[in-house]
């Protein structure tokens, strides 16, 4: 006899909708309530929110990218103190003059903050970073004495 994992999704089209629309609903606040999100009671619309950050290590940097969609190069301050990188910035809303009736708002506005305790193997001195495309990318490069050494095994 073979054991099967029950997964009550697997076949979506035996599966009541409803079910899977209130999972999605209780998904999403979850996501947003860990994500750092404030949430309005009145409207359950999210009132801050938190940029996705990824952050790599490679033999000679770190690269540390935030997705930063619709925030403005000037509204951006990177600094890095005691080997503490913060990004701070704010996702302004925009503003038009003629009423207009939503039927759905799910795009988050507000200040927001990030900071990251980095190795003292950083060159904080040379950190570089670019914005394109809503992508803060920052290369931060690691001293000589942190980069990976190459040992030649000699055969005798």
């Amino acid at each position: 006899m073979t054991l099967v994992r029950w997964r009550p999704t697997r076949d979506l089209s035996t599966f009541p909708t409803h079910i899977l629309n209130i999972q999605r609903e209780i998904n999403r606040m979850f996501n947003g309530f860990f994500r750092g999100s404030a949430w309005d009671e009145d409207t359950l619309v999210p009132t801050s929110w938190t940029p996705s950050v990824d952050v790599a290590e490679h033999d000679n940097e770190y690269v540390v990218k935030v997705e930063l969609p619709g925030v403005s190069k000037d509204d951006l301050n990177i600094t890095m103190q005691d080997n503490v990188l913060t990004i701070r910035g704010e996702k302004k809303e925009e503003k038009e003059t003629k009423e207009l009736s939503y039927h759905r708002v799910e795009r988050s506005y507000g200040s927001f903050q990030r900071s990251f305790t980095l190795p003292t193997t950083v060159k904080s001195d040379k950190v570089d970073a670019s914005y394109k495309d809503g992508i803060l990318t920052m290369s931060l490069p690691k001293v000589e004495e942190a980069r990976p050494k190459q040992i030649e095994v000699k055969v005798k």
